[in-house]
């Protein structure tokens, strides 16, 4: 087990690296809920892992060449907003997340609305939406009885707004 093994997932799990997406990313285990395979999109996105993205997404909607390497940002944890189907006996899901990151020393939130389908048993990544992007504490395209894009739970209005 390497030493990323033993840390704290990015995905938000709480689980540690080597008990959670590691195993998806080996190839070991395969996602059994369209929530699980954004978790592990999400923190192989954040360690720039070109394969397992590839792999898991959808042939229907997959680019022909996925390109990182102008990404200046550092991915910083992950939160599930809210899901829609996309459980074990269902063939299609939907999930919205939170992301947060690091750009130049100022925290951001990206939040997007992703769809997954299951196929053959497995579940792909189709498609996803952005639909706002904000500093940490902005109030940049979120209303003032939206969440708080800082993760606190409370209305964006009661909190960093």
């Amino acid at each position: 087990m390497n030493s990323d093994a033993k840390k704290q997932c990015l995905c938000g799990s709480g689980s540690i690296y080597g008990d959670c997406c590691e195993l998806l990313h080996s190839g070991a285990s395969q996602a059994k809920t369209a929530e699980q395979l954004m978790r592990s999109r999400f923190s192989a996105y954040a360690q720039r892992n070109i394969a397992y993205l590839t792999e898991t997404w959808d042939p229907s909607t997959r680019p022909a060449d996925i390109d990182l390497s102008k990404e200046d940002v550092t991915w910083i944890r992950l939160e599930i907003a809210s899901l829609k189907k996309g459980e074990k006996s269902d063939r299609k899901g939907i999930v919205e997340f939170r992301a947060f990151y690091d750009r130049n020393g100022e925290q951001h939130v990206m939040r997007e609305i992703s769809r997954f389908r299951k196929v053959d048993n497995r579940w792909y990544y189709l498609d996803g939406a952005v639909k706002s992007i904000a500093k940490v504490g902005a109030q940049t395209n979120l209303g003032r009885n939206a969440p708080c894009p800082c993760g606190s739970g409370k209305k964006a209005k009661r909190c960093c707004g």
